[in-house]
């Protein structure tokens, strides 16, 4: 097979297989892994010469390690150097010396040991920080846990992507490769950190004046896969090239437009490495070894939750952050995968010893979102002081707003809920605010809010809270199935009680409408209305009108300002999700299909799209009627996503 067919082939199957694995939660990377074992050579043998792929899905993880870097910070670093340098060496050098302990029991070498040891250690940064974020975890104790331990791992990949092939070597050779890769890395590295950090602010400095998207992204990838290059000219990796590459950037004002760029390229080359770490899998040694299989997960499952457990509570953690911390970072990840791929290409042990990791590995990783949606339940019967905490912490909040009535119940005190509350205080209003940042809630307590630390989407934490005796409640962080919690809570117990919600822009204003807010603010369209005013004022409008015409945009639910008309590029402020509502325009030919038919012939009115406005004979803003029937030149503007537009004008265009 050439490039293309093999190509088209695995782009298909990943395409159905991630599809399939969203629909069911579960990582993508699993889809692209049964991909690579349903079509490579131990299976249905679609494709046999894994070398064909394998080049280009380097790329894949030279993308991954500069998006790391990406994510690496010096000050973040500096922040949680005690989790990470504590906690986190701790878990990996733990886990390391514990393999090595059990591969020479079972006659293994040392150097398989540390090669399986790192292979083991490594948990899914990608998986576990989006579910800490999506449940509003980031900040709890165990969240600052994992994420540390898991910026120790990241950074733990760079010296083993060295010590794997060094591994080999004869001892002799092995010494010598090792103390000239160190002597390389330190070299390189000093030399490009030095004088990368003012070239790099330069170089993007000069690119982005150019204004050019094309060129910003030509950049970002010369620098990644240049940066690569040099490393390995000089016996080094490409990753460590790449993982230096993103860690300059890091630095610089440029981050956040090079991680949306760079995206597209990483996810696809990245789909296509861990393809390639699935064609290694031979499902018939894998059956042959099943029991193996499952005592190697049960052991990595096991192992890594009591070993990481027990550092967290050596290290001062209480038995429910410690047995949490535990069972978030039991599982395996991808890097894991990375030195697999790498460890398949030495001599080091056994291939059938790799499969049954590979495998051990693969099950873990479909184990890890079971694992940490049932953690609360687990650690809830395993730490029988974790009630009493729970107990105390309701306690506490109950305590501190008893003496509060008719008050209003802020969720969240970030900026927005800080700011809230001054105002609220300005007028005479009382309020409890409850939040998950134990520094904003101590910090806040200490200058005399009433803030209290707590889980506002959980039903028993607002009840402590005084939900009964609440006058609104205001949800203020920008985080909507977190709102909708809340909203499912407040309409149990206090349906009669308003909820003012706060949200990104005006794509989910019906959902959260529906789901019992009386009122949802979206953060784009109010700093539009503030523009909007203070125009209108300094144009000369009266005052009372300005605000007359607020109300009215408010009471209409923004209807003034939903949708906008999409351009080649977006500002950041500017989503380009294509769920987001837009507005399109539609010229309608003699020959379009909607001329001489209404809305309703046509049946828009039953498609989730709304046909905002029609231009006729250059008069703009003609409010469309359902029988209004079309004429030739109509410029047709619909709203809705982007989907459901392009289908619309396909039906008024074509029928």
């Amino acid at each position: 097979m050439n490039l293309l067919p093999v190509t088209i082939l695995l782009l298909a199957a990943s395409v159905v297989a991630v599809a399939l694995f969203r629909r069911f939660q579960l990582p993508p990377v699993l889809g692209y892994l049964v991909v690579g074992t349903l079509v490579g050579p131990h299976a249905f043998g679609l494709l046999r010469d894994v070398a064909s792929v394998q080049h280009l899905a380097e790329f894949g993880v030279v993308f991954l390690m500069f998006s790391i870097g990406l994510e690496f910070s010096l000050p973040k670093l500096h922040a949680m150097r005690q989790v990470v340098f504590g906690l986190g060496s701790a878990q990996v050098l733990g886990v390391m010396a514990a393999v090595l302990l059990i591969c020479l029991a079972a006659g293994l070498t040392w150097q398989a040991g540390i090669a399986l040891g790192g292979i083991v250690a490594m948990s899914s940064t990608a998986v576990l920080s989006k579910l800490l974020a999506e449940r509003l975890e980031l900040d709890s104790p165990h969240g600052r846990q994992v994420i540390g331990v898991l910026l120790f791992q990241d950074l733990a990949v760079v010296p083993l992507l060295i010590l794997i092939p060094a591994f080999a070597e004869p001892a002799g050779e092995m010494l010598r490769t090792l103390g000239l890769a160190a002597l390389k890395a330190v070299f390189v590295l000093t030399l490009v950190l030095y004088l990368g950090q003012k070239l790099m602010r330069r170089l993007f400095y000069v690119v982005a004046r150019r204004q050019s998207a094309e060129l910003f992204v030509l950049n970002v990838l010369l620098v990644t896969l240049g940066l690569a290059y040099v490393t390995e000219l000089a016996g080094l990796s490409l990753a460590l090239g790449a993982f230096v590459a993103g860690m300059l950037i890091s630095e610089t004002e440029f981050r956040h437009q090079v991680d949306e760029d760079i995206k597209p390229f990483r996810d696809v080359l990245m789909g296509l490495f861990f393809v390639t770490v699935g064609m290694l899998l031979d499902p018939h040694t894998v059956l042959d070894y099943f029991p193996w299989v499952l005592l190697a997960l049960v052991l990595l499952l096991l192992g890594k939750f009591a070993l990481v457990a027990g550092l967290s509570r050596l290290m001062g953690a209480s038995p429910g952050t410690a047995l949490r911390s535990g069972l978030w970072l039991a599982a395996g990840g991808e890097f894991g995968f990375v030195l697999i791929s790498l460890t398949g290409n030495q001599p080091l042990m056994p291939m059938e010893v790799l499969q049954v990791v590979l495998a051990a590995l693969v099950l873990s990783m479909l184990a890890a979102p079971l694992i940490v949606h049932y953690s609360e339940r687990i650690v809830m019967r395993l730490a029988t002081s974790e009630w009493m905490l729970r107990s105390m912490q309701l306690t506490r909040i109950a305590a501190q707003t008893m003496a509060t009535d008719r008050h209003v119940l802020i969720c969240g005190f970030g900026r927005s809920g800080q700011h809230l509350a001054r105002f609220l205080a300005r007028e005479g209003f009382s309020y409890v605010a409850l939040d998950l940042d134990p520094e904003h809630v101590r910090e806040a307590v200490t200058a005399g809010e009433s803030a209290v630390y707590g889980d506002a989407t959980r039903k028993e934490t607002l009840v402590a809270a005084g939900l009964s005796r609440a006058q609104v409640l205001v949800v203020t962080f920008n985080d909507t199935p977190s709102a909708e919690r809340i909203l499912h809570h407040v309409q149990q117990l206090r349906p009669d009680l308003p909820v003012v919600v706060r949200t990104a822009d005006e794509r989910d204003l019906e959902r959260l409408a529906k789901a019992g807010a009386a009122e949802v603010v979206p953060d784009v369209m109010e700093a539009t209305l503030m523009l909007a005013s203070h125009a209108l004022v300094l144009l000369g409008v009266p005052l009372n009108r300005v605000l007359r015409r607020l109300r009215e945009t408010r009471s209409e639910r923004y209807r003034l300002l939903r949708g906008f008309f999409h351009g080649l590029t977006e500002r950041a402020d500017d989503s380009p999700d294509i769920q987001a509502p837009r507005l399109h325009s539609v010229l309608l030919t003699e020959q379009a299909h909607g001329v001489g038919r209404s809305i309703e012939e046509l049946g828009l009115d039953q498609m989730r799209i709304e046909v905002s406005a029609v231009r006729r004979r250059g008069i703009t803003g003609v409010e469309p009627a359902p029988d209004m029937r079309f004429q030739a030149g109509d410029v047709v503007v619909l709203l809705g996503g982007q989907y459901e537009v392009s289908a619309a004008e396909t039906r008024l265009l074509k029928g």
